[in-house]
């Protein structure tokens, strides 16, 4: 049985709107709220999805690169939000991201050995010698020649551009990386290049994953285990089977049903399809928060929140949960 590497209690992340030119503004929008779950070591978490539904700040609060509003991270049994800002430094050759446009997070105006050093040298790796055979090792590790160290990021393809930002990540031999929307930027050729990639790294590398994204075709066939977000909010965890095969919470079913199918004779059957708009993060609706779009809802679900509730690992959020 695997160890837990890192978790959430109740994690919460609020933004408080600022004061506009009409007077003070005492609105919050809740990007995270009341997050907790668990990622085992060497696994692949996947975080899915719609767009604005906090799975970003959630990769990012847990890395303390945004700080929390209340809650606490965990990693190896340590709280992060324990730690001073040294103790914090250190640990973070452990707790690496990949972000998700390769053109905008590589400095268009450092050669890529200086972008793969200046992790190097923030952690004092070594001297410039082992630094500079640092960055040729991480180079051949992503596929990439050595010799390319000496180019401008401005003279890579997209999907060399995101070896790159790989291999920053994986500089000072991290055991947790999260990977926000890495290859959603990416050809549909090159998305498949980079994902082995990842895979045969973990596997060499002993590496866990957080995997954030919105393309469940992909989940499928990378993730270990799914967590479902709406609104700032996990609704459902489980297995990529148990998910795929057996959706409780109606959102997940909704969002597996969107899925393009590429078979001719499943294409013309009907399926459920979602309608309404997500509602405002600002405004939240009563009760629980899918209601509103949701046509199994009944009226306890207008007035009555849920909590996820989790046994052996498997986890749903909804009063009438499909199946029972």
């Amino acid at each position: 049985m695997s160890e837990v590497l890192i978790s959430t209690d109740k994690l919460t992340k609020h933004y408080r709107l600022g004061a506009s030119f009409f007077g003070s503004n005492d609105k919050v929008i809740r990007a995270v709220d009341d997050v907790s779950f668990e990622i085992n070591e060497r696994e692949t978490f996947a975080l899915v999805g719609e767009s604005g539904c906090g799975k970003t700040t959630l990769g990012r609060a847990m890395l303390r690169l945004v700080e929390r509003t209340s809650g606490s991270i965990n990693y190896r049994g340590q709280d992060l939000h324990s730690l001073n800002e040294g103790s914090m430094r250190a640990l973070r050759k452990k707790l690496q991201i990949v972000f998700q446009d390769p053109f905008a997070s590589l400095n268009p105006r450092m050669r890529v050995k200086d972008i793969l050093a200046e992790p190097l040298r923030a952690h004092s790796y070594g001297t410039e010698a082992e630094i500079e055979e640092r960055c040729r090792e991480l180079l051949e590790v992503v596929g990439l020649r050595p010799h390319l160290m000496r180019h401008y990021p401005h003279q890579f393809s997209g999907g060399q551009r995101q070896r790159i930002g790989i291999a920053r990540a994986l500089a000072n031999n991290p055991e947790f990386v999260v990977c926000d929307e890495a290859v959603s930027a990416l050809d549909v050729s090159i998305q498949a290049q980079v994902l082995n990639l990842l895979r045969d790294l973990q596997e060499q590398l002993k590496l866990t994953y957080l995997f954030i994204t919105h393309d469940l075709s992909v989940v499928r066939q990378f993730a270990d285990r799914i967590g479902v977000m709406f609104l700032g909010r996990l609704v459902e965890v489980g297995t990529t089977e148990e998910i795929f095969s057996n959706p409780r919470h109606p959102y997940t079913m909704f969002l597996i049903s969107a899925v393009p199918r590429a078979d001719p004779h499943q294409r013309n059957r009907e399926r459920p399809v979602l309608v309404g708009d997500i509602p405002s993060p600002v405004n939240l609706p009563s009760g629980c928060r899918f209601h509103t779009r949701c046509p199994y809802a009944r009226d306890i679900c207008r007035v009555q929140d849920t909590a996820l509730v989790a046994a052996n690992g498997r986890g749903v959020a909804c009063h009438f949960p499909l199946g029972d």
